[in-house]
């Protein structure tokens, strides 16, 4: 009852950031029901294209984490404890506020499905969807349900793991394992060739490592910027780079594997290990168009969260007689500086997976 409180209590900007994670989570669900309904059809090969569908929910639900994070409602705040609402506490809040957008996805993305199928009232598109969607056998219900429980079940866990209380570790220590376990999913695509289960797998490793190595990229990043006799400009990008690496790192490095699996599948045209139509069909290309909004989504919300976060500083500096372009310009540094260590790291990983795949 508090989270659902809390929910209708929220500011605007608030609800649509959760509306936005409800679409997001409605297509992740529809690709999961079209692989279930396209399994009744074809089981052989449905498991590889299970794994592809959970994609876009990974995707999806890293926004919805994100969201979590910069939601005021599941902020500490001083006196919360006196009431019973500590920070594991706030993080089970957390959790349910995310289920509840991620459930009303699941929910409208089975309503859709069921219309399209010509389950609910007549055939839209001249039974296109229906063709597409095999209306023509049964849909197992119980595996329906399921999949879509998953939905929001996953972004409730997610969300509540990553708003536990925990201290972070420093950002440098995760580069080097992030490096072994891209070097892993890369050995796994070598190994898996372009077909099967692997492809999927080896791109899962490959994403986390980057997501793992990213905070420690960024932090690198920032020394860069402020390396070889800096001015004031410079000094204050890098170091703030620096200190924000724990938190847009990880975003960072997802984004930037999903940049790399972009420029993979452009440079193979017809030799792609997404093989032939696609993993997932006619929705293939909707399905990568989701990966890829809910990545850049995730990193700007989470800049949004690191905007207020520094708030008081920028407060500061302004009360110093730092001119307000000075600010602008720091943070237009800033995004430039990552927008170019993303381009080589994406065209890096790129190249390297292009050639697990053609040998």
């Amino acid at each position: 009852m508090l989270a659902l409180r809390l929910a209708r209590g929220s500011r605007p900007l608030v609800q649509l950031r959760r509306l936005l994670v409800a679409a997001a989570c409605s297509g992740a669900a529809f690709l999961l029901l079209h692989v279930l309904a396209d399994a009744t059809a074809r089981p052989a090969g449905s498991f590889p294209r299970l794994l592809w569908a959970l994609v876009p929910l990974a995707a999806a639900v890293q926004f919805a984490v994100a969201v979590a994070r910069t939601d005021p409602a599941c902020r500490p705040r001083a006196g919360m404890d006196a009431v019973g609402l500590g920070p594991a506490r706030l993080a089970l809040v957390a959790a349910v506020s995310t289920a509840i957008p991620c459930a009303l996805g699941s929910a409208l993305a089975l309503a859709a499905f069921l219309h399209l199928r010509g389950d609910l009232a007549g055939l839209p598109f001249d039974g296109a969807g229906a063709r597409l969607l095999h209306a023509d056998r049964p849909l197992p219900v119980a595996a329906a349900l399921t999949l879509l429980a998953l939905v929001p079940l996953s972004a409730a866990a997610a969300t509540a793991l990553a708003l536990r209380p925990h201290t972070p570790p420093a950002p440098q220590t995760g580069l080097p394992w992030g490096i072994a376990l891209t070097a892993c999913g890369l050995a796994v695509q070598a190994w898996a060739g372009r077909g099967g289960a692997g492809v999927p797998a080896g791109w899962a490793l490959t994403t986390a490592g980057l997501a793992l190595a990213g905070p420690g990229l960024t932090h690198a990043c920032g020394a860069v910027v402020q390396a070889v006799r800096p001015g004031a400009l410079r000094l204050l990008a890098g170091r703030a780079l620096q200190e924000d690496a724990a938190r847009l790192g990880r975003p960072f490095g997802v984004l930037c594997a999903v940049g790399a699996a972009a420029l993979t599948f452009a440079a193979l045209p017809g030799r792609s290990a997404l093989g032939s139509g696609g993993p997932l069909g006619p929705l293939t290309a909707p399905a990568a168009a989701l990966v890829g909004a809910c990545a850049a989504a995730a990193l700007l919300v989470r800049a949004a969260e690191v905007r207020q976060t520094r708030s008081g500083t920028r407060t500061a500096l302004l009360a110093l007689g730092t001119p307000d372009g000075v600010l602008r310009t720091s943070a237009g540094l800033r995004a430039g500086a990552l927008l170019a260590l993303c381009v080589p790291v994406s065209w890096g990983v790129a190249q390297l997976t292009s050639l697990v795949l053609t040998r």
